[in-house]
């Protein structure tokens, strides 16, 4: 199966990103509280407090993914994301969530995981999987990794490169710095 050279493809749990959101709309609903009836340096602490949890909930529930282009992988994980050329990759499998390996070392992503359900299930034999279980995902997401090896491995994209999540970070320090100062003048 031959991709598109102009197109990239994303492959991310469903589940937690809906998850994620849900927990970033109460959030929302706890600061807009905050907002309209507490105007005090415990309420700007609380406020911090809630905005910290809601980046925490997006780092490890909205953010991680695993995007695949014509030139490099880029596995995007709580803190930081991962872009691997594609002629460093020697191979991708699943265990709880999906690792790619290269000559510099395994790599995880869990932006594609496996669902234990789904797992007992192919173990104890039970009930057939549905067409659309984790199971089949990931072995998809792992087939076409491997497409990707075949159709643009020999091109030399360079090495592995590391890049931290900078603007979560940062919103986490400000926000940490913000909820002290404002503990420290209650």
């Amino acid at each position: 199966m031959k991709s598109n050279d102009t197109e990239t493809e994303q492959y991310l749990s469903t589940s937690n990103r809906i998850s994620g959101w849900i927990v970033i709309a109460i959030g929302v609903v706890g600061l807009l509280d905050i907002v309209l009836e507490w105007r005090t340096a415990s309420g700007i602490m609380v406020g911090s407090v809630i905005a910290i949890l809601m980046v925490l909930a997006y780092c490890g529930l909205v953010r991680p993914s695993v995007t695949l282009s014509p030139e490099t992988i880029v596995l995007r994980n709580h803190l930081r994301d991962r872009v691997i050329p594609w002629n460093q990759v020697s191979g991708a499998d699943v265990a709880d969530i999906l690792r790619v390996h290269t000559d510099a070392g395994r790599f995880r992503a869990p932006g594609v995981q496996l669902v234990m359900r789904d797992l007992r299930k192919q173990r104890v034999g039970g009930r057939k999987l549905s067409a659309d279980s984790s199971l089949s995902r990931a072995d998809i997401v792992v087939g076409r990794i491997e497409a990707h090896m075949d159709q643009y491995g020999a091109v030399d994209g360079g090495a592995v490169k590391t890049n931290w999540a900078r603007p979560e970070l940062t919103a986490i320090a400000v926000l940490a710095v913000i909820a002290i100062v404002a503990a420290l003048l209650r």
